[in-house]
């Protein structure tokens, strides 16, 4: 008979004990790489510090503007999607564009400019635009960089000898020497001029120290170096004006929301948008090169930014890029996650919530060294250097951008930029080639290759004249790949000057098929 007996039930799991419970819900488990994170936004907030408030002074606002602009850029721009490790913030390279916006507009309206940049950056995020920015030519944003670098380095030697600057950028150029042979006449100037100077010193020096002292962030070191010996040796020299942080949240009243239709304010929401975006993505494929995780997905880093300057707007603070100083600042000290950037934005919310009066003792000379210093990396001598020996070109258009600027304005001076390089791509495409076969005797005949554009009509034309008058000519147009409608006119036309004088008509052959009508 067959055993029927039951099977004995399966004992019951034991329960998990509080301890292993708690272990597979700690940080650790759930934030692999926390304690890397932690460590790396501390670092990316000491460089932000001084930077934040050296930019919104610069800029000719509230220093606390600058600390929202990186409060939002690390805690809502941080949070979404597009590039995991670079770090958004007030940049040096804006700075510029925000001085004269705001001296030409006023302070509320430039909420106004810089909402309607972060609308106008989500919804080229939105259309998928933010790849295209990758095809703007090199040496146009290179040369727009060192435009800015030279205006707001001359803008900000004035502040470092304690005078104003003028308006232009030429005449900050050409005001300058008398302006600092006029500050040795005054102890007061000599002071500011002297802590700003060694305030770049330091910034200089500052890599050729010993590894621990390193770990100090530099600009951090020279500020507070700066702050020290104007407290200690009882310096003469202007520091930040204080406000608060809510005193000093400015959202743009409905009022200046007309602006929107002048000619004067949509150019200047067009530069802001433009130069904010570009340095940006450009931004974010240098810190893509600088680690091996995720990419940076563009459209979605375009929309971040959008939403960031968006909110900054709201509260009348200054607009945000990527900031690349901020972004390498974070990746080698060894961010992981997304983590680090929000984490930075924290302190600095809990720095100017909780010690706002610290703010009052940073000198501004030394805030405008930093600057200085900063624009002057923002200048690419070496650059330059290479780009004329390989590609002259290129050079060329990088100096006129960086001249224009500098001359007209950001926004002019880019578009200068811009239609260099379209025409010198335009030149080089329109390549034409012309070889001539002349046997002695019979027909000479002329091959014409490559892109026959008004461009190389002169070229071309010259090239035809010089054949002999008394022979005939066959052209073979079958090397071409296109033929516009003035070429093919001046053509037509040499075919019959070559041909009045009693020699026998030009033949064309294999001709390029015409364009449709319409």
């Amino acid at each position: 008979m067959t055993n029927t007996s039951p099977t004995p039930p399966t004992p019951p799991t034991p329960p998990k004990s509080p301890a292993s419970s708690a272990s597979s819900r700690s940080p650790i488990s759930r934030f692999p790489h926390l304690r890397q994170d932690f460590a790396a936004s501390l670092v990316v907030f000491l460089v932000a510090l001084p930077l934040c408030v050296g930019v919104a002074v610069a800029s000719g606002v509230p220093a606390e503007l600058g600390l929202i602009t990186g409060i939002v850029g690390g805690i809502v721009t941080g949070l979404m999607r597009g590039s995991s490790l670079q770090v958004s913030g007030p940049a040096a390279g804006l700075t510029v564009l925000v001085f004269e916006a705001v001296r030409e507009f006023g302070l509320p309206a430039l909420g106004v400019i810089v909402l309607a940049t972060g609308a106008l950056q989500i919804l080229m995020g939105a259309l998928k635009l933010g790849r295209y920015f990758r095809a703007i030519s090199v040496s146009v944003v290179e040369g727009m960089l060192a435009g800015i670098g030279l205006v707001l380095i001359a803008g900000q030697l004035y502040a470092m000898a304690g005078t104003e600057a003028p308006a232009s950028g030429v005449a900050k150029l050409v005001e300058l020497p008398g302006a600092l042979v006029d500050s040795l006449g005054s102890t007061r100037a000599l002071a500011s001029l002297g802590l700003g100077a060694a305030t770049i010193a330091v910034l200089v020096l500052w890599k050729r120290m010993p590894s621990r002292v390193r770990s100090v962030p530099g600009p951090l070191a020279a500020v507070g170096l700066a702050t020290l010996a104007a407290l200690v040796f009882s310096m003469p020299v202007a520091t930040v004006e204080v406000k608060g942080l809510l005193d000093s949240v400015q959202p743009p009243p409905l009022s200046a929301f007309g602006d929107l239709l002048g000619l004067g304010l949509l150019g200047t929401v067009v530069a802001f948008t433009l130069i904010a975006s570009a340095e940006s993505l450009f931004s974010a494929a240098a810190v893509d090169r600088m680690h091996g995780g995720p990419r940076t997905a563009y459209d979605k880093e375009l929309v971040a930014q959008g939403a960031g300057n968006a909110l900054c707007g709201l509260l009348g603070a200054l607009p945000m890029t990527a900031v690349i100083v901020r972004s390498a600042a974070n990746v080698q000290a060894g961010a992981r996650t997304k983590a680090s950037r929000v984490l930075h934005g924290v302190w600095l919310l809990l720095f100017a919530a909780l010690l706002p009066g610290a703010l009052a003792y940073i000198p501004i000379p030394a805030l405008a060294g930093i600057l200085v210093y900063s624009g002057a990396k923002l200048i690419p001598v070496g650059q330059i250097v290479s780009l004329w020996r390989g590609h002259r070109g290129e050079a060329l258009i990088l100096v006129v951008t960086a001249l224009s600027i500098v001359a007209v304005s950001m926004f002019e001076g880019v578009l200068i930029g811009l239609a260099l390089a379209v025409a010198k791509t335009a030149w080089e495409a329109s390549h034409i080639r012309l070889d001539v076969i002349d046997k002695g005797a019979g027909p000479v005949q002329a091959h014409l290759s490559g892109n026959a554009t008004f461009l190389r009509l002169p070229k071309i034309l010259d090239s035809l004249e010089a054949l002999p008058q008394d022979r005939p000519v066959e052209l073979d147009l079958s090397g071409l790949h296109h033929l516009d409608h003035a070429c093919r006119t001046a053509l037509e036309s040499w075919a019959e000057r070559h041909s009045a004088v009693g020699t026998e008509p030009v033949r064309m052959t294999a001709e390029p098929a015409r364009p449709a009508a319409g």
